[in-house]
């Protein structure tokens, strides 16, 4: 567990798409909903854990049409939400314009972790090191160790949703700029994941 740890610390103090992700939400439309975009984030882990319990991310990862369907899926929507933002008038112009509700941004970031391959692939090439078949149940140790994963995710994500937070009042005048950025933000993780299953293969 301490290995685990200190390995889980590392991949999560690197800044990643997922802190991109929620930064952009919270330069977009303040603190509430980089929150929602960060909990929502940690729920699409919540799915990953269940499905790499379930031994559904190992059939995903063995079949090329399947890792293919979600991997291009993830791409498609990314590159939505940058052609949106950046085609929006109203999202990033200023603090009283009218938000998106906190649930549809909930649900953004589930969809956006979800449909992230990088996500499967690194629950099924890390978390596999630390199960020992002689110490209990493969499954619940895939949760154990999913669910410390989820929790320092969870807390770096916040962290970083009230830096965007406090960001995005002092920049509000600067609203045309913030949407283009978030915008190329969220084209940009299109792009970074278009590219995961030639890396994999």
């Amino acid at each position: 567990m301490l290995l685990f740890l200190a390995a889980s610390l590392t991949l999560v103090l690197i800044p990643g798409p997922n802190h991109l992700y929620i930064a952009a939400r919270g330069l977009s439309q303040g603190r509430a909903a980089a929150l929602a975009s960060a909990f929502g984030v940690e729920t699409g882990t919540l799915v990953h854990i269940a499905a790499a319990a379930g031994g559904l991310s190992y059939l995903i990862a063995q079949s090329a049409t399947w890792f293919g369907v979600v991997k291009w899926a993830g791409v498609a929507y990314l590159v939505y939400l940058g052609v949106r933002t950046l085609t929006s008038k109203d999202e990033l112009t200023t603090r009283t314009a009218e938000p998106q509700p906190l649930g549809k941004v909930f649900l953004e970031g589930v969809l956006v972790n979800v449909l992230n391959p990088k996500v499967i692939l690194f629950f099924l090439a890390l978390l596999p090191q630390f199960v020992d078949p002689g110490s209990g149940s493969p499954a619940m140790q895939i949760v154990l160790f999913g669910g410390t994963l989820l929790l320092l995710g969870l807390l770096s994500d916040i962290l970083y949703a009230f830096m965007a937070g406090a960001l995005s009042g002092r920049l509000a005048k600067r609203a045309r700029g913030l949407r283009y950025f978030s915008g190329l933000v969220y084209i940009a993780l299109g792009v970074a994941t278009a590219f995961t299953g030639r890396r994999a293969a």
